[in-house]
């Protein structure tokens, strides 16, 4: 048993340790080798990403075990030790982490040309730190790595934003999400009097009263939703989409808005069963009128980057529909969905970047036109706008289907809201196209036109290559996540 450990300690540590030391290195090097520095940070990102391919290759799926755990003595006399490890639900968002960090450094390049040295950097150790936020298996440091996520993109907004209101954005940001966190540390001080730890393993074990868990859900429920984020608590998402650089945006969509409905799905639904029974039905009502109202609300933008600020809204509510339809096909398809708009998001990011970078402005009235000097451009942006339709072969598809299934087993009139929702969405993804890609030209405002270059092309192709695999050939997918999704529903004992 001690040998496993060892060889599965090396394996785990690497995805985590690995930025650590590709964030050390720079720090030797002078500014004035950036390029040196963005190779670097490049080349640690990348080895981080193969790490995780290995531990997907080597996972075992026929078990709802945790895997290549690992513990390390924290602080042994009160009972809190550093408890890591994975399963077929921490997994993908691992992988999904290390994908999406190179691409935020390749994305910085060239148009990072201010504090270079520590743009690579602060990407480095947000990578580490949303990696230990899927490997944790203590509750109390899952909280200390859920809260630091905060700090590096608090920097990123501040210093890398794109406009004057940078700064109102990132405390915005901050304080929302701190806010709400604050009582879910009072919810695990709690938890730790009352059994005497914080390990999850134990703690899925141990029941609580109905009345300890309803608040102690209530705790929780106030920090994840402002992650997810859940309307009323949304309104920081769209600020900081639009202040953020491009690369920030990335990870707030591909990866910070996991972290909420992570958070249900790993500690809430499990440890508060009978809670989670009880507010279902507050948790469907909020969706339903999240996706509506943000579907609606997105029609009547006119920043191209908070119109995919408030559809991503819209999308991380529909998975809270699926979450808490408590059954295999709601959950499964919650986490397929997460793992689709961690591509297709992103995806639609990047190419608002692209066109920020060139024009200069995220107003949509002065686009049009495009599909004549940027055709390259038009054709990827049509791809993903079709991926954010959710078409019938692309990623999205499979997790909404799953999720309507779903939800219709449970509540009927919740599923066909639901499905309104992605009506809605086909609405305004195709408003959005016609208006930037069609129409004629506006040469008052834009006159220096360029299609993608080979480094766009080269960013684009692995969301394209991810977004057709998830959609043509899921099966790997819900091969690794099934049996920890059905040990969960089978755990919680949801009777209704």
């Amino acid at each position: 048993m001690s040998r496993q450990f060892r060889e599965c300690y090396s394996n785990l540590s690497g995805p985590i340790l690995r930025p650590v030391l590709g964030s050390i290195i720079p720090l030797s090097i002078p500014n004035s080798r950036i390029r040196l520095i963005r190779f670097l940070g490049l080349c640690a990102s990348l080895l981080t990403f193969l790490y995780s391919l290995v531990l997907w290759i080597r996972f075992d799926s026929s078990t709802a075990e945790f895997q290549f755990v690992e513990t390390i003595r924290w602080l042994p006399y009160e009972n809190i030790n550093l408890y890591m490890g994975i399963d077929g639900i921490s997994l993908f968002f691992v992988v999904l982490t290390t994908f999406l960090i190179p691409i935020c450094i390749l994305v910085g390049w060239s148009s990072m040309k201010s504090y270079g040295k520590e743009y690579v950097i602060v990407f480095l150790i947000c990578e580490f730190l949303m990696i230990a936020v899927f490997c944790m298996l203590d509750l109390l440091l899952f909280y200390v790595f859920f809260e630091s996520v905060l700090i590096p993109m608090f920097i990123t907004i501040g210093v890398w934003g794109s406009r004057q209101r940078k700064i109102k954005a990132a405390y915005q940001f901050f304080l929302y999400t701190l806010l709400g966190s604050v009582f879910m540390l009072l919810a695990i001080l709690l938890i730790f009097f009352q059994t005497g730890t914080t390990d999850l393993q134990i703690l899925l074990t141990t029941e609580f009263s109905e009345r300890r868990q309803i608040f102690l859900w209530i705790a929780f429920f106030a920090s994840f939703s402002v992650k997810v984020p859940m309307v009323p608590v949304h309104i920081w998402l769209p600020e900081a989409h639009v202040e953020a650089p491009t690369a920030g945006s990335v990870i707030l969509a591909g990866i910070l808005l996991k972290l909420g409905t992570y958070g249900f799905l790993r500690f809430s639904i499990p440890m508060f069963p009978e809670a989670t029974l009880c507010f279902t039905p507050f948790i469907y009502t909020l969706s339903v009128i999240a996706i509506i109202y943000t579907s609606l609300t997105t029609l009547r933008q006119i920043d191209l980057k908070k119109i995919i600020a408030y559809s991503s809204v819209a999308h991380m509510n529909f998975v809270t529909i699926g979450m808490f339809s408590l059954n295999i096909q709601g959950i499964g398809g919650s986490i397929l969905l997460m793992l689709s708009h961690g591509l297709v998001s992103s995806a639609l990011f990047l190419c608002v970047g692209v066109l920020y970078d060139r024009h200069k402005t995220r107003l949509v009235k002065y686009y049009g036109g495009l599909v004549s000097t940027m055709p390259n451009f038009s054709t990827i942006f049509f791809f993903f706008t079709l991926a954010n339709m959710s078409l019938p072969g692309t990623s999205s598809f499979i997790g909404e289907f799953l999720i309507l299934v779903g939800a219709f087993q449970i509540n009927s009139l919740v599923a066909t809201l639901a499905a309104l929702g992605m009506i809605l969405g086909a609405a305004y993804s195709l408003w959005l196209y016609n208006r930037v890609v069609f129409g004629n030209l506006k040469p008052n405002f834009l006159r220096k036109f360029s299609d993608l270059n080979g480094r766009e092309v080269l960013i684009f192709l692995p969301f394209i290559v991810g977004v057709v695999r998830m959609g043509v050939h899921p099966k790997v997918f819900p091969d690794r996540m099934h049996t920890p999704v059905g040990n969960s529903v089978q755990h919680g004992k949801f009777h209704r």
